[in-house]
């Protein structure tokens, strides 16, 4: 599994941060599994926050872009799940290439909550529901608040 090593982080006090989670639509099971993680990290950390969704994965650089002028970090949601064409690997690298530069441009963390599946089991092993194995939207928002902070204190 892909959470092997990884760092473990108490959830801070972020009680003086604004966040934004922007979530896609599509797959509503594992979606629904994402935003409850990240909803949990930040009430536990104080943040205060709002939740905007948007159609699917392709939306998401486009809304955090205009979140991170409002926000002092975003937590972007959403699940693709590889399919019988190219259309997967398009979408993935859009999302992913432009989260990215959201980030960079603005000076402002982007949680990274994309899953990038090959089956839906593989989503749902990550969506934090009862029986994953992981939780990516709560690690996507406790990646945000670590951020936000260390940048603050830069």
């Amino acid at each position: 599994m892909s959470g092997e090593g990884a760092p473990e982080f108490e959830v801070p006090d972020a009680s003086e941060l604004t966040v934004a989670i922007v979530a896609g639509s599509w797959h509503v099971q594992v979606m629904d599994g994402l935003i409850a993680g990240a909803t949990a990290t930040l009430e536990k950390s104080g943040a205060s926050f709002d939740l905007i969704r948007v159609p699917g994965a392709f939306e998401l650089p486009v809304v955090a872009a205009k979140c991170v002028q409002r926000y002092d970090a975003v937590v972007a949601l959403g699940v693709i799940i590889r399919g019988g064409t190219p259309h997967f690997d398009y979408v993935c690298n859009a999302a992913t290439d432009g989260l990215t530069r959201v980030a960079l441009d603005s000076g402002r963390p982007v949680g990274f909550g994309l899953l990038t599946c090959d089956t839906e089991q593989q989503a749902l092993d990550r969506a934090g529901l009862p029986d994953s194995v992981e939780s990516k939207g709560e690690e996507a928002a406790l990646a945000a608040l670590q951020t936000a902070i260390v940048l603050r204190a830069i």
